[in-house]
């Protein structure tokens, strides 16, 4: 799609590519935080740029030179390939992580506040602790996703809050005048049973408790002796890894997914002895033939998006990877139908368990 800007056009494309047109790069709170900029004559120097997911915002501002904060391995991507499409020198000297502190040469911020407000605290958090006073703050929304918590977390870190009028059913929150830096706790522990505890960072899947999905998964999970090498897609905070080594102490466990968050967090639950963490949205670093086992509990949810694609791309990598008579575990939910998918990439597709709202399938290459 192309975004006219200072007569200049910029052509920005989704990462992964969507199949589906309705799925744009970028909406109107992404243009209403330029129009803003620009309507206010900002001048604006040593800008961070906060859940830019395809690198609309990184791009049209790149002549500012933002630091952008990464959270998932295919946002980065989607900036690099977006800056590379438009000729633009945007690098990675210029990306940190949520959980890296910001140059103190910090003096705006620009927020697409995301669905989880856990990771709009920790945003706020990673901004508080810049010691410019006159930090200033420029967030946006989609009206329909506002909640009165927006309002209340950016409270605890601004003295003055201040909502715009809507715009393409969009608004801003503009803040200003920085309290004086606190520690928060930016870690929540994640209770399984009474003798498993796990930790996982705000902003990773399923806050606070240990997702339906995968509990059910958990109780028909069957780990062989003989599966050696072992993957947890899209792993989370690690609990499917937890509990596979368990019953399997001496397998090779590898965990994959695509936030930073979530691969930090399982770091901090599982032991690293034979055990490997990879920070990627996809299975191309894995040989052919190489695992016994998969399992999985895999996204559908992306922000306030429902797009199953990314889930059917891993589902075919999957099979790629699986040794001959390798198996495929994976939690879904009903509505989402995958067997008329899965049945077209594997020889085999069997339901071990279902309920009312879950179903479990194990496919074998």
């Amino acid at each position: 799609m192309v975004f006219k800007y200072k007569n200049e056009n910029y052509n920005i494309i989704r990462y992964p590519k969507s199949e589906n047109r309705s799925l744009k790069p970028w909406n109107s709170a992404d243009e209403y935080l330029i129009k803003y900029i620009d309507k206010m004559d900002l001048n604006i120097k040593s800008l961070a740029i906060f859940n830019d997911r395809f690198g609309f915002l990184s791009c049209i501002l790149s002549e500012l030179s933002p630091i952008t904060i990464i959270d998932h391995n295919s946002q980065q991507k989607a900036i690099f390939n977006n800056a590379k499409l438009n000729k633009l020198n945007i690098p990675n000297s210029q990306w940190y992580s949520s959980l890296e502190p910001l140059p103190n040469t910090i003096k705006t911020g620009i927020i697409k506040i995301p669905k989880s407000l856990e990771l709009f605290s920790l945003y706020l958090y990673q901004l508080s602790q810049c010691l410019d006073k006159e930090l200033f703050v420029i967030c946006s929304f989609m009206t329909r996703h506002f909640t009165p918590q927006i309002i209340k977390i950016a409270e605890e870190f601004f003295e003055q809050v201040e909502q715009s009028r809507a715009w393409k059913k969009s608004r801003l929150l503009i803040l200003k005048r920085k309290k004086s830096f606190k520690q928060i706790p930016i870690i929540n522990t994640v209770r399984f049973d009474d003798n498993i505890s796990l930790q996982q960072y705000f902003g990773v899947f399923s806050s606070k408790k240990i997702d339906p999905a995968s509990r059910f998964l958990i109780d028909h999970l069957n780990v062989s002796p003989k599966d050696r090498r072992v993957l947890d897609m899209a792993s989370g905070n690690g609990i499917l890894a937890y509990i596979i080594r368990s019953q399997n102490p001496e397998a090779e466990i590898h965990l994959l997914d695509n936030s930073f968050l979530a691969i930090e967090s399982s770091k901090l639950n599982l032991n690293k002895e034979n055990t490997y963490f990879h920070y990627k949205d996809n299975l191309e670093d894995f040989d052919s033939e190489y695992f016994d086992l998969v399992v999985s509990n895999p996204p559908f949810h992306f922000e306030y998006e429902i797009n199953i694609e990314i889930s059917l791309g891993l589902f075919k990598e999957t099979h790629r990877c699986l040794k001959t008579n390798g198996r495929f575990q994976l939690v879904a939910n009903q509505h989402l139908n995958y067997k008329v998918h899965i049945e077209k990439i594997f020889r085999e597709v069997k339901i071990i368990a279902e309920n009312v709202k879950f179903i479990i399938y194990e496919c074998i290459k």
